[in-house]
């Protein structure tokens, strides 16, 4: 009987490590991307004036805490965002979109820009989840709610996408690292 209560311990520890549970939004150990099975590598909570606004994750086939080699790597990844807020709208996400990319993209990729930003032009409400998935065959592929909105080709576009949440003037540093896994 003892073995059997060590090793349900055990297995009920290495789920919660596993997985992720910030601001009341659980962040599965797994993402499948097509046929690809991406490891959780970190998640935090995107935090404006003191409110959460989403939880944000990545998904990679490895885990790494390079935030250089994560956004010029050329390999399936995922960010995940869970809207927890309901002051996040369409516009303040357009907003935050294109502030990012002027961070990132160097007035480079405008076309594309405005492509993905398209895709959050419909109203965003609490609990709505973006996937925003990276193949080297086809782009960025844009979720919301597991249902597809958009892809945008290129990894350039991948590079300045990523590195709005990873790059050297993220988005918001302790989401930043919390997504590194530190």
């Amino acid at each position: 009987m003892k073995l059997i209560l060590g090793f349900l311990a055990l297995m009920c520890s290495l789920l919660a490590q596993a997985q992720q549970t910030l601001a009341g939004v659980t962040m599965p150990a797994n993402y499948v991307a097509q046929s690809t099975t991406l490891l959780l590598n970190g998640a935090g909570v995107r935090e404006k004036y003191f409110m959460n606004m989403y939880v944000g994750a990545l998904y990679m086939k490895s885990k790494s805490t390079s935030s250089s080699s994560i956004i010029s790597e050329n390999q399936t990844m995922a960010v995940k965002l869970h809207i927890v807020s309901s002051l996040i709208t369409s516009e303040k996400m357009e907003s935050a979109i294109r502030d990012g990319f002027a961070k990132t993209a160097k007035g480079t990729l405008s076309k594309e820009i405005e492509a993905f930003i398209q895709v959050f032009s419909e109203k965003i409400a609490v609990n709505d989840v973006f996937d925003l998935v990276y193949f080297p065959e086809k782009g960025v592929v844009i979720y919301k709610n597991k249902q597809v909105k958009g892809t945008i080709p290129g990894l350039e576009f991948k590079k300045a996408l990523f590195g709005i949440w990873l790059g050297e003037d993220p988005a918001d540093d302790d989401l930043k690292e919390a997504m590194l896994g530190n």
